[in-house]
Formats: structure tokens, C-alpha cells, sequence
């Protein structure tokens, strides 16, 4: 049977799931789909569609992307067989794959420009805290191409290790053969899961590393933070898709045979249909960036061509016994497309953060690509990894992973289901106003979990703001100094309106840049972004472990300022007088995210900043209506 299906000429898919002494093969026709939402997903057990989701399908959730065409493709499986996994390497060829006119699109130097262009028009100008630059390995296979794939895949089933899956698809028009790390999302019996893998330990060699090695990569803070950050985002597309948000488990290892990797598992509960959880997680921050709308913009920008199926997902509908829907979708990363006529194609990007280097990230696209060249005799074979290593039960390397977690919020890390509302903020609404950052899903879950009622609208629709006891503008991408920037306009227009008429406001980020800049402070581009980055700040009398995500400041030299408004409060660095936070009678604002997984004491904060804008009913009756404020002036906004 195994045989028949890798020889005959109806598309099939072969997949070894991570920790499987099988492999599982399907077959069927293939069709294409506009839209996620049709994909179909027949009646009966098991598995019953395989989707090859292409990057440019982000352009359903209205993000901006390079449209090459490739299509939304779909197996519809109309069998389904388990092979074991020694039967399927002896039917599996062993060949050599010859091939010629080997090398990057993009050469070493090209990349390294490139690099250096994001770290300073992107990241330095605010546009977001990490970007994912991809590059394309391409040659010519002289083989007969499904040969090719075919003893590729094998290779890559002998050598690989720690892949979420290794795969073979054929569509009919083209071979996508691969082992891909990171599971994107699942979804069984309405748990859902998603899997962020960040920090890259290249091998020395062919070999395994060593403990001592292992050490000093995680306790590398490029390494720490550049997962920090990826969590941070899924957690965002966990505050969408599950009932609760996402609760975050590990760190562990992710050891492969070139590289080795840390990860984090979110898992929580949802009862949405499993193509629209495809859809609200298009797609993973560690192939984009973050925040995810501006990422695609500029990838856009910097990339100038699409990306075929790459950083898009290979997506396994069905249904469990009970008719449930089910969803296995790993990320198509370290993966090869082979045409019917020998073009090979590997693409592979680097994670660029503050830290980042040109010739670092220059030499993750290489450790990256390893695997899948080394399958198809680019490069030499790995030594010594099938069996794996211990490392991940080293008492150092599991002290240091633990370690990880003691600077993180709890409130994402525990089990939230017993958690106790304050009663003091039940029965209040508040309205989050979206600066196209998702970072307002994880605060919804946050006020919600403190016993408001909650709504997130966009910036540029905030509606009637009336029936909200608050209203809290949030953070997004941009230069808050720029006149020419709308949604900056548009929001210091929210912002003034609340601030004249004294309806409660909580500003984060952006939005509290844009109220320092009312309230007359100087805002200021640091020379060095405060991107994924957690300080200990003082805040009005105590100190506060949070995390930053923002390249612009505002600044003042005392602590406290008169405004129209009355008296505000600033939360300010000794050092260099940056304005961490400020209060006034019916507002406040935040720098930091206190939602993020960076704030410690996010929660906290955030508890004691809305004790102050929301007193106890008894206290104050109603919500605030418009005040003799109304008539004051505003100031333009600093520079």
C-alpha cells in the first residue's frame, strides 16, 4: 500500500508527527479555496482535510501582503493509512540528489544591509519590536523530482530530530518536503494550543552540544528576550481564540540536529470553529514579527516579492469520534518546494530584534536552512543526533529554563479558572480603543479578570462612548511626533475629548505618549528602543517590575506639572527623566504594557490606577458626565 501511494500519480501526503513510530498517509484530490471558511470539513472521524495555507493568505484579515497567487490548496482526503515507520524507509529511496546552480537569492552582504535597515528605520522609528526577514536558498535538481523528494523526506526521518513534523506533500503541481519545529495551533476537544519557539544555539559542527554551551546560550539575553517577545505576541492571538487567553507552560528545549531552540506551550479553551481559529492566528510572530498588522507592512516593504507558502501552515482538519472539530497546523519553516521541472527552493528568515546583529542573523538564516540542505546533499549530514541527548534533563539547563520564569506575571503563567473578580469594579464597562496593536486582547482579559465588563473596538471607529465608566485608548506602531500620522491624530482627538470631558481614561503606550504630548511634556525618540525590554521603574512611591515596548518617550524634570486640567503626577527615571507613568484627577497613563508577560506587577498596577479612576460607586454614584472642562484649551502637542 505504502508503495503504491509514493509511486502513483494521485496527489498524497506523508506525515510523521513528533514522537511517532509511524507514518501517516493520505490521499485524495486536490481543490483551492478563496477563504479559509471554505475549506471543507466533512462528516465522520478523522482526519479529513489537509490545507497548504500560502503566506498571502493574511490579506483576509486585511493585512498587507505581496500577492504571487499561490493558491489556498486543500487535500481533501479520501484515504487514510498508517505505515510503520521502519516499513516506510525500506520503500523509501536511498539516492543521492544531485544538484547545480546552488545559492541564496539574496547574498550574505545584500542580507546584512538589509538587516541594518530594518534595526534603523523600523525598530529605531517605532514601527514595531521585531521583524522577520526571509531569504531563499535555490537550485536545480538533476534527479527525477518525486525520487528527489522522496529520498529527501527519508533523510530527513534518519538525521532530523525534535520536528513537530516531517513531511511530504504532492499536489500534483508541486513537492513540499520538510521538518518543521513549531506546531502553530491545535485544537482538540476545545483545548487549544499554540507552541512559540524563539533563541536559536547554533551547533559547532555535526555534533551535539555540550551542557556548558547550552548554559551560556540561555542565559544570553538576546536569546531570552527574543522569546519573551514571541510569547508576548501569541499570547495576543491566545486572547483572541480562547475563552480565558492562553496560559503559558515551560520553557523546554527544542533540540534539533543543527540547532537547538526554546519554546513555550499556551493552551486554553475555545469553542470556535477551527478555520476561524486559522484565521484569527494568521500567522506566528516568529515568521512575521510584532506587532503582527505593521509586520506585514513591512515585510511588504523590505521583501518586495511574496512568500509562497513559506512562514503560511500546513493545516490537518477533522473531527474525534463525538463529530468535535480537530486542527493539527505546524508552521511550513524549514521547508523545501520542488517543481515538476527540478527548481528547489528553501526560503528561511531571521528574527530581528534591538540586540541583533547583521553578521548574527546572517548565520541564523545559514543554521536554519541546515536541515533541510543537509536532506538534499547540500551540505553534510548531521552525526550522533537520532538518538538525541540529555541535555534538556541536565539539573543546570532545567534550573536555568525554570529561571526564566521567575522575572514573568503570573497572572499568565497560573491557572486562572478560581480566580476572585475585585468586587469593587463589578458591574463596570470598560471600552479598549485598538491602535492596531493586539497587545488590548491580553488587557481585556486582564480587566475582565479584575470584574469589568469589557469591549475592544478599532481606532478608527471607536463609536459611542457612552454606558463606559472607562474608556482606554491603547498602544500601536507609529511616531507619536509625526503630524502627518492619522491614527495618531485620531486618537489624540479621543484622547481630548475624554480629557475635556473628564469621562475616566486610561492611556497605554502610544496613547500615553499622545496625552503626555496635551498635557505639554516633550516627547523624545530614545537612541536606544526600549523594545521587549523589563525594568524596575518607581511608580508613584513603589517599584515596579514591567515591560516596555516603545522606542519614544516622554520627558520632564519634575515630578510634577500644572495643567488645565489640574495637577498631574509623573512617574519619572531619575536618571534621564523619562515619564513612565502620570495620574490627574480623571486620568492616567502607562509607558509600559502592564498586560504584557514582562509586568511582573502589570496586574497591580493596573488595580491601583483603577481603584483611583473608579471608586467605589457608593462614593461617587454614576459615571462622570461632561464637566465646565469641556472650554479649556488643550495644548498642541510636544515635540
Amino acid at each position: 500500500m505504502f508503495t503504491e501511494i509514493i509511486s502513483g500519480a494521485r496527489p498524497f501526503a506523508l506525515i510523521r508527527r513528533e514522537h511517532a513510530t509511524e507514518v501517516e498517509a493520505f490521499t485524495g484530490d486536490v481543490g483551492t479555496a478563496g477563504r479559509l471558511a471554505e475549506l471543507p470539513l466533512d462528516d465522520g472521524p478523522g482526519p479529513r482535510t489537509l490545507a497548504l495555507i500560502p503566506y498571502r493568505q493574511i490579506a483576509e484579515r486585511g493585512f498587507e501582503t505581496v500577492d504571487d497567487g499561490t493558491p489556498l490548496a486543500f487535500l481533501r482526503i479520501a484515504q487514510a493509512t498508517t505505515h510503520a515507520l521502519d516499513a516506510a524507509l525500506d520503500a523509501l529511496p536511498q539516492t543521492a540528489i544531485v544538484t547545480e546552480n546552488a545559492g541564496f537569492d539574496i547574498d550574505d552582504d545584500a542580507y546584512s544591509r538589509t538587516v541594518e535597515d530594518v534595526l534603523r528605520r523600523e525598530i529605531g522609528h517605532g514601527e514595531g519590536a521585531n521583524f522577520v526577514i526571509h531569504r531563499t536558498f535555490r537550485a536545480t535538481v538533476r534527479n527525477d523530482p518525486r525520487t528527489a523528494a522522496l529520498a529527501a523526506f527519508r533523510n530527513l526521518l534518519t538525521a532530523e530530530r525534535g520536528a513537530y513534523w516531517t513531511f511530504l506533500v504532492w499536489t500534483g503541481t508541486r513537492y513540499l518536503v520538510g521538518a518543521t519545529p513549531e506546531r502553530h495551533v491545535s485544537v482538540a476537544d476545545g483545548l487549544v494550543m499554540m507552541n512559540p519557539i524563539s533563541g536559536t544555539f547554533r551547533h559547532a559542527g555535526n555534533t551535539p552540544p555540550a551542557p556548558e554551551a547550552l548554559l551560556t546560550f540561555l542565559e544570553d539575553h538576546k536569546e531570552r528576550d527574543e522569546l519573551y517577545m514571541v510569547l508576548d505576541e501569541e499570547l495576543k492571538m491566545m486572547a483572541t481564540v480562547a475563552e480565558a487567553g492562553g496560559q503559558v507552560l515551560g520553557p523546554y528545549l527544542k533540540e534539533m540536529a543543527h540547532l537547538t531552540h526554546t519554546e513555550y506551550l499556551l493552551a486554553g479553551r475555545t469553542a470556535m470553529d477551527v478555520r476561524e481559529v486559522l484565521r484569527e492566528t494568521m500567522f506566528a510572530p516568529t515568521v512575521t514579527g510584532s506587532p503582527i498588522e505593521n509586520a506585514c507592512r513591512v515585510i511588504a516593504r523590505h521583501e518586495r516579492r511574496g512568500r509562497r507558502y513559506y512562514a503560511g501552515v500546513l493545516a490537518l482538519l477533522g473531527r474525534d469520534d463525538d463529530g468535535g472539530q480537530s486542527l493539527d497546523a505546524p508552521i511550513m519553516i524549514r521547508t523545501a518546494e520542488l517543481s515538476p521541472d527540478g527548481e528547489l527552493r528553501v526560503p528561511v528568515g531571521a528574527t530581528l530584534v534591538r540586540h541583533s546583529t547583521p553578521a548574527g542573523e546572517v548565520a541564523e538564516t545559514h543554521a536554519k536552512a541546515a536541515g533541510v540542505l543537509s536532506a538534499l546533499g547540500l551540505l553534510p549530514r548531521a552525526t550522533g543526533q537520532a538518538a538525541g541527548s540529555d541535555n534538556h534533563e541536565h539539573p543546570g539547563v532545567r534550573r536555568a529554563l525554570a529561571a526564566r520564569n521567575d522575572r514573568l506575571a503570573r497572572f499568565w503563567l497560573d491557572d486562572r479558572a478560581s480566580a476572585a473578580p475585585a468586587p469593587r469594579f463589578a458591574g463596570r464597562r470598560a471600552l479598549i480603543v485598538d491602535g492596531e496593536d493586539t497587545f488590548t486582547g491580553m488587557l481585556a482579559h486582564q480587566l475582565r479578570a479584575l470584574g469589568l465588563g469589557v469591549e475592544v473596538r478599532p481606532w478608527h471607529a471607536p463609536g459611542d462612548l457612552d454606558g463606559f465608566d472607562l474608556v482606554v485608548p491603547g498602544p500601536g506602531p507609529g511616531d507619536p511626533t509625526d503630524p502627518a500620522f492619522a491614527k495618531g491624530a485620531a486618537l489624540r482627538a479621543l484622547i481630548g475629548e475624554l480629557v475635556r470631558t473628564g469621562r475616566p481614561l486610561l492611556a497605554v503606550c502610544l496613547s500615553h505618549q499622545l496625552l503626555s504630548g496635551m498635557l505639554g511634556l516633550r516627547l523624545h525618540r530614545r537612541d536606544a528602543p526600549y523594545q521587549g525590554m523589563q525594568r524596575d521603574v518607581p511608580l508613584f512611591g513603589t517599584m515596579r517590575r514591567v515591560g516596555f515596548y516603545s522606542t519614544y518617550t516622554a520627558l520632564s524634570g519634575v515630578d510634577t506639572v500644572a495643567t488645565p486640567f489640574g495637577p498631574v503626577e509623573l512617574a519619572r527615571d531619575p536618571e534621564d527623566g523619562a515619564v513612565h507613568a502620570l495620574r490627574g484627577a480623571r486620568f492616567a497613563g502607562v509607558q509600559f504594557h502592564p498586560e504584557s508577560v514582562l509586568s511582573q506587577d502589570g496586574l497591580a498596577v493596573l488595580t491601583e490606577l483603577l481603584a483611583g479612576l473608579l471608586p467605589d460607586a457608593a462614593e461617587t454614584g454614576s459615571a462622570p458626565t461632561q464637566e465646565s472642562v469641556s472650554d479649556r484649551h488643550i495644548p498642541a502637542l510636544g515635540g
